[in-house]
């Protein structure tokens, strides 16, 4: 499977080569690219990417923001005729041992989502101030208007088949993001499979940017985004079988 590995980068230019050794050993022998996608970095990561072998590098002039930095990697993985895309931290928070899990996941579904809270790991930190109470709330909040069963709605260590990012249109270009691909997944049919992958948080102070520090400011953006993508399409019926969660009838408004 012709594989594509992303690195959406912001100020973390020093951890990109370890990040891309692990990918490299634990994906070893595939038919795997790897890009970094650097977001209007201000520290010195453009330099430290250009020292990082064997990788592609593409650049947004100003910070754009995480959704945006995943949108540029969903065209380039469909513009460059891949059959897989996964999408990893460069900031070292995502373990490379559990790339080959995500992988094999997609044998039985379309999106395979890493989950810091299915099961226990011995490598678990503990979760900084807020962000667990806001996961937490918001996953609820889409399980119940979608009708899925997720346990980590946030965590950005996925894997996709590209076939089914082709179904998707993704316009919000912050932290807001997986809240619209959560909607526009189940709208599109695509199945989805959560693997468990440790809980590892090496900068607890790391910052949202501006107000959305503010727990709850974020909370009311994170609500926001989900009321207008659910108001994009009207409610519809889901079954989930064996772990997996499909979509059992497309809504009127989507055919």
């Amino acid at each position: 499977m012709k594989t594509l590995v992303a690195l959406p980068v912001y100020n973390d230019g020093a951890s990109v080569d370890g990040v891309v050794r692990g990918i490299r050993e634990h994906l070893p022998g595939r038919d795997v690219d790897i890009i970094a996608i650097n977001d209007g970095s201000t520290d010195e990561t453009a330099s430290e990417l250009l020292k990082v072998p064997s990788i592609g590098i593409l650049t947004h002039p100003k910070n754009m923001g995480y959704g945006a930095a995943l949108a540029t990697a969903f065209h380039h993985a469909i513009s460059g005729g891949y059959e897989a895309l996964i999408t990893i931290d460069a900031d070292g928070q995502h373990d490379p041992v559990y790339l080959t899990k995500l992988v094999h996941a997609l044998d039985n579904c379309d999106i395979s989502s890493g989950s810091r809270y299915l099961r226990h790991h011995e490598k678990d930190t503990l979760v900084p101030g807020d962000r667990r109470r806001i996961n937490h709330i918001i996953t609820q909040e889409l399980n119940e208007k979608l009708g899925l069963s997720l346990s980590d709605a946030f965590c950005g260590f996925k894997a996709y088949r590209v076939e089914g990012l082709k179904r998707l249109n993704i316009t919000e270009l912050g932290y807001a993001m997986p809240i619209q691909l959560w909607v526009q997944a189940v709208r599109a049919g695509l199945s989805i499979k959560e693997v468990a992958v440790p809980r590892i948080y090496l900068d607890p102070n790391r910052s949202f940017g501006a107000h959305l520090d503010q727990a709850e400011a974020r909370m009311a953006y994170y609500r926001q985004i989900l009321d207008l993508e659910m108001g994009a399409c009207s409610p519809f019926a889901i079954e989930s079988c064996s772990g997996i969660l499909v979509p059992s009838s497309p809504c009127g408004f989507c055919g």
